[in-house]
């Protein structure tokens, strides 16, 4: 697999990737450690977009789970992804790098709302666009929103850094004997429930043929690695 083909990448990351060894919350030490990848892939050409989930704050399933109501849950949920946004653009722009955060949720002191031609004007201008707060509507997750903003915005690509190197027949973590994919289509993470991402994410990707690539973001330097072709990943797609 080679990223050099791909110009316009949409990274998602989940929320655990910034908060590093703590249980919960932002470890700014982290954060800025993914900033410097990203702006690394930004300095080798690729333009950026991220989505960010809300895991390492609050998850919404989790909450509606123990008995809160699913919509107050999700909410809260997105509001933990503006967070993580905004901790996101403060180490970037200390990199010097300029980044704009855009919010499904409108809320103009902190960040734009989602404007497509505005983002993607920012990306011509060689900024960073992070979208936040997921489609703006309960009972969808951000891997929706990372695929849905990914069709929007044209991307060659969606990059999932996750704490595991691809995609496996069964979970690693669990069982010793799972196999890691180099290539799998969509139709085979949805039939047998991969759980790459969220199968309405996969619909999307599939629909608009925007391939996925599922790396660990946890290693130092590896998005440099999959975006050069070098890193080990899972490609899904076809």
């Amino acid at each position: 697999m080679s990223g050099r083909r791909f110009k316009r990448i949409l990274l998602k990351l989940s929320g655990e990737a910034a908060m590093g060894d703590q249980s919960f919350g932002i470890d700014p030490a982290t954060v800025a450690r993914v900033a410097g990848e990203v702006k690394a892939a930004k300095d080798a050409g690729f333009e950026l977009c991220l989505v960010i989930g809300g895991g390492n704050i609050f998850r919404g399933m989790a909450g509606a789970a123990k008995g809160m109501d699913r919509t107050a849950a999700d909410y809260m949920g997105m509001l933990a992804t503006v967070m993580n946004a905004l901790a996101m653009q403060d180490a970037l722009e200390q990199l010097g790098v300029e980044t704009r955060v855009q919010s499904a949720l409108v809320m103009n002191q902190v960040c734009e709302p989602v404007i497509l031609r505005r983002a993607k004007r920012h990306l011509e201008k060689g900024r960073v666009v992070i979208f936040a707060a997921g489609v703006g509507a309960p009972y969808f997750t951000t891997d929706s929103g990372a695929a849905l903003r990914a069709a929007e915005m044209k991307c060659d690509a969606l990059f999932k850094g996750t704490s595991v190197d691809g995609v496996y027949n069964a979970d690693p973590k669990k069982d010793a004997n799972a196999v890691r994919y180099d290539q799998v289509g969509f139709d085979r993470v949805l039939a047998d429930n991969l759980k790459v991402m969220d199968a309405a994410a996969v619909a999307v990707c599939r629909e608009n043929n925007i391939p996925i690539v599922v790396f660990n973001i946890r290693e130092e330097g590896n998005l440099a690695r999959v975006l050069a072709g070098e890193g080990v990943s899972t490609m899904v797609g076809g």
